[in-house]
């Protein structure tokens, strides 16, 4: 049996709204292989959001267990974490989040700076080309159009080699045909490299392009086209 490079053991998620406590997660225990695309989909308020920054160890859960590659994720310092997050983990999500005084290639580097480390030129010119962005290079966010600034925001999480690529509704604020273009090429860079890819929207043509679908509602998993044994 292939060991999941990702795994939560019955994590559940409350918040505190008021005098009153939203769960947010319910009892999710689920597993994801390496190289693996999967689409989490589900209404509005379902927990996808959630379930995603908790795998990607943005947030803590209430109760439950995080592994990656059979580490316990939450038994890191908050260092540690932020370490194994940059090195490890990539992160897309809908508001693209550049910083806007730096330029498209400024913001592409900056988790290789961040990290300490020489950029791989060559590795970083290959992703730049598969993204289509040569021409863009010097240009400043505001001179970005929305799909542009998302191939930025793809290739600056995937700029430290990560394992596993976490995109929260990546598609979002993107029209269709530039939606479906950011998905193909998301998609594509997930295989060429190997890249586990978990996606989180509430479009079901979304989701449809991926191996796997894991439906959320209500914070439980309804459904799961590839469920495997955790």
């Amino acid at each position: 049996m292939v060991m999941p490079i990702l795994r939560c053991l019955q994590v559940n998620k409350k918040y505190a709204v008021g005098e009153n406590t939203v769960h947010a997660l319910r009892d999710i225990t689920i597993s994801f292989e390496q190289g693996e695309i999967c689409a989490v989909r589900g209404p509005s308020g379902s927990g996808k959001s959630t379930l995603l920054h908790i795998l990607g160890g943005l947030e803590y859960p209430t109760t439950g267990k995080v592994y990656y590659q059979d580490e316990d994720l939450f038994a890191y310092n908050d260092n540690q974490l932020s370490i194994l997050r940059r090195r490890r983990f990539g992160f897309v999500f809908q508001a693209y989040n550049l910083v806007q005084e730096l330029t498209a290639y400024e913001n592409i580097l900056l988790p290789v700076l961040l990290d300490k480390k020489k950029p791989d030129e060559k590795y970083l010119s290959m992703l730049i080309e598969i993204l289509g962005l040569q021409q863009r290079l010097d240009h400043l966010p505001s001179a970005l159009s929305g799909g542009q600034q998302q191939r930025v925001a793809i290739a600056r999480a995937l700029a430290n080699k990560p394992s596993i690529l976490f995109a929260d509704e990546p598609t979002g604020n993107l029209d269709g045909k530039t939606g479906r273009e950011v998905l193909s090429l998301l998609k594509y860079v997930s295989i060429e490299m190997g890249v586990t890819l978990i996606l989180v929207t509430h479009d079901l043509h979304i989701a449809e392009q991926a191996e796997r679908i894991i439906l959320l509602e209500d914070g439980c998993i309804t459904e799961d086209s590839g469920r495997r044994e955790v």
